[in-house]
């Protein structure tokens, strides 16, 4: 039997979820960093490098909970308003799905944001270990230029920290990530989960965080790896997550409440996770 854990994006208050979550699930007896492959997205792409390499969940805990642990982070906020609605505009006018991811490249490389380095410097400081792991992780992001999206691994030839910080880059909000003579935006441009990356995994775990209106698309992801087999587990922040995280994901000052809301969470739905995991 493989499993897979897919973590999905959502600011540092997702970071601060799913960390939670994760150790509440461990404490309670269910170990889900067994998994054979790691599918992180933007925010998930963060904490799935953060536990493949060795990072002790113990830890990640005390970053977020702890503001004396925390690592710096560039206040922001999101208008998830008008990003549903710069989506809209790009898959109207686009031919396909690529040439949608195409358009929303477009408008990132032209936004006013942080400079790049600033960001890598946020990047940097959120991993501990900066060195690809021996597990399958897999980081997606999306070629600004060309629409085109992007399986980051080890054997990619690209940093550990500049693939996290290419699917972390928020079209709009941060800059995209310069690898080669290309640049990069956000895994979540392609999807906020990436579920079917997981497809030939018998047991599928998939941690979503936001949920973009209109967006449908985990629930097709998971209905074609339930008809392929698997066994699909999806898991939410639940209305004390909610409050805890807020109106602005990328808010820093959400981390305690949010990393707590989802420790508690977790103790809560261990139950339920250990009989998918087997």
């Amino acid at each position: 039997m493989t499993r897979a854990l897919v973590l999905g994006g959502g600011g540092v208050a997702g970071i601060a979820w799913e960390t939670g979550l994760l150790h509440g699930l461990s404490e309670s007896g269910v170990d889900v960093l067994a998994a054979d492959r790691f599918i992180g997205t933007s925010a998930g792409s963060t904490v799935a490098a953060q536990v493949t390499t060795g990072v002790p969940l113990a830890e990640l805990f005390r970053r977020q909970v702890d503001p004396a642990l925390r690592t710096p982070e560039i206040t922001a906020n999101i208008d998830t308003e008008a990003m549903v609605a710069m989506f809209a505009e790009a898959m109207s006018g686009a031919t396909d799905a690529r040439d949608a991811r195409r358009r929303i490249g477009e408008f990132a490389l032209a936004a006013e944001t942080v400079s790049e380095s600033d960001r890598l410097k946020v990047i940097e400081a959120r991993l501990p270990v900066q060195e690809w792991p021996a597990r399958e992780l897999q980081i997606v992001a999306v070629e600004a230029e060309t629409g085109d999206e992007v399986i980051f691994t080890a054997d990619s030839g690209v940093p550990l920290v500049q693939a996290v910080a290419a699917s972390c880059a928020v079209p709009g909000t941060w800059p995209p990530v310069t690898i080669g003579d290309r640049h990069y935006i956000d895994g979540g441009v392609r999807s906020m989960d990436n579920a079917d990356l997981a497809a030939g995994s018998d047991r599928v775990l998939v941690l979503q965080v936001m949920e973009m209106p209109g967006d449908d698309a985990l629930a097709g992801q998971v209905e074609r790896l339930r008809a392929g087999g698997a066994r699909v587990q999806v898991v939410k922040p639940d209305t004390a997550a909610l409050d805890a995280i807020g109106p602005n994901p990328l808010d820093p000052e959400v981390r305690g409440p949010a990393a707590q809301a989802g420790f508690e969470q977790g103790k809560r739905a261990a139950a339920e996770v250990s009989t998918l995991w087997g």
